[in-house]
């Protein structure tokens, strides 16, 4: 009891350890074969694997990925592996781990600056408790973008832009797509914030990107082009190209030693460009930038950038499941904490039904079902973060009128 009292850690501290302990542990009890069974960890082993007999990723060979995942973290865990896949996968997990933690960091002080400590810790609690983020962390390496994403918030909020330009700019070269955060970086500043953000971002762009290019200007063009060439898969745009089966997945490995493989759809090609398709929600991105902000910064923000999210999700020709664990932190910060748990399990379940339960089991027949209920999700979800964005919220009454009746108010 003595050593209880003496132990006294903040409220967060205590959500942090059960949230490290518990992954901890995960690692500690299951095997690495069952833990990573739906997740990609096999396939980057073996593509980290053949950096032992001299290849690289963008040199020798293209990448879906930009390279700061295959060149600076997959190859060095890899090798300090030993090769061995076990030891990779726990390696791997640890080092996510810690872009874990520093995700639950920032969702804390986000959602303290957005809506009081109590509330801040009621998010935390809710996030831990989660088990769709414990899923992707031993399956992709999401974390690390959705690290780069929530610390460029952070430093939009707090008017440090070169240090949102630095976070966009590595998130830009781990997953093409949070370059789109500069919209973010205008409507937190204006153009010169926009501006700011945009020339480091791409600074960092261009000291990964170059030598590369220098080095392999063959390979380094068609790792860029891989993600954009890829079939319409698990969206309703795959349903009308008539890719019902596709799952969004490459060719053999092999394959990745060809360039031209990486211009190559493996399924039926879009009937409508994805330039054509971009434009009305391009116009929804703008409106709801154009519309002034009815909420603080630390609001205004999260919630911002949660709809631009919604909007890509609606409009890329393909969906990954992974993709949840940057919605999840941004629902969180933008919804009523209620609404918000019930779109994140509602889209989890969905999710979960689709992957692994449908795909694994080959009943592609009814991935109609759970593309229709996830398109619906999304576009309920722009409505709601739309609404978020222009309504101001309520006013609180004081005690004495709080107290008092109606007819006494009148």
């Amino acid at each position: 009891m003595r050593f209880a009292n003496q132990l006294r850690l903040e409220p967060f501290g205590w959500t942090l350890l059960v949230f490290i302990s518990t992954r901890l542990m995960i690692l500690m009890i299951w095997p690495a074969d069952q833990l990573t069974r739906y997740g990609d960890y096999e396939v980057l082993f073996r593509l980290a694997a053949f950096s032992e007999t001299g290849h690289w990723p963008f040199v020798h060979y293209w990448s879906e990925y930009p390279p700061l995942f295959p060149l600076l973290i997959n190859i060095p865990i890899y090798w300090l592996s030993g090769g061995t896949f076990p030891n990779y996968v726990v390696l791997l997990s640890l080092v996510l781990l810690t872009c874990e933690v520093g995700v639950l960091c920032l969702l804390y002080r986000l959602a303290s600056a957005s809506w009081g400590q109590a509330r801040a810790l009621r998010i935390v609690w809710v996030y831990a408790a989660l088990y769709v983020p414990v899923f992707i962390w031993i399956g992709t390496f999401e974390a690390l973008v959705v690290l780069f994403v929530l610390g460029s918030l952070w430093a939009l909020q707090h008017r440090h832009d070169k240090l949102a330009g630095l976070c966009i700019g590595l998130g830009t070269m781990t997953k093409l797509w949070p370059l789109g955060l500069l919209l973010v970086a205008w409507r937190a500043g204006g153009w010169r914030t926009a501006l700011v953000c945009g020339l480091n971002a791409l600074l960092i762009c261009l000291a990964f990107l170059a030598p590369l290019y220098v080095l392999s200007p063959t390979f380094t063009l068609a790792s860029l082009q891989a993600q954009m060439s890829k079939s319409s898969w698990q969206t309703v745009w795959a349903l009308l190209d008539g890719n019902i089966g596709n799952t969004g997945n490459f060719g053999p490995l092999v394959e990745r030693f060809s360039a031209a493989y990486a211009a190559l759809p493996l399924h039926n090609p879009s009937r409508l460009p994805s330039w054509l398709t971009f434009i009305p929600f391009a116009g929804l991105a703008v409106l709801a930038l154009t519309r002034r902000p009815a909420r603080g910064l630390a609001q205004d923000l999260p919630t911002f950038a949660a709809l631009l999210l919604t909007l890509l999700f609606l409009w890329s020709k393909g969906w990954s499941p992974q993709w949840q664990l940057v919605a999840i932190p941004l629902l969180l910060l933008s919804l009523p904490l209620e609404r918000a748990v019930l779109f994140i399990v509602v889209l989890g379940l969905v999710n979960a039904l689709e992957w692994p339960v449908i795909l694994s089991r080959g009943l592609t027949q009814l991935l109609p079902l759970t593309i229709g209920i996830r398109t619906l999700l999304f576009t309920t979800l722009v409505w709601e973060m739309y609404q978020q964005l222009v309504s101001r919220p309520p006013t609180k009454r004081s005690p004495a009128s709080a107290n008092r009746s109606p007819k006494q108010i009148g």
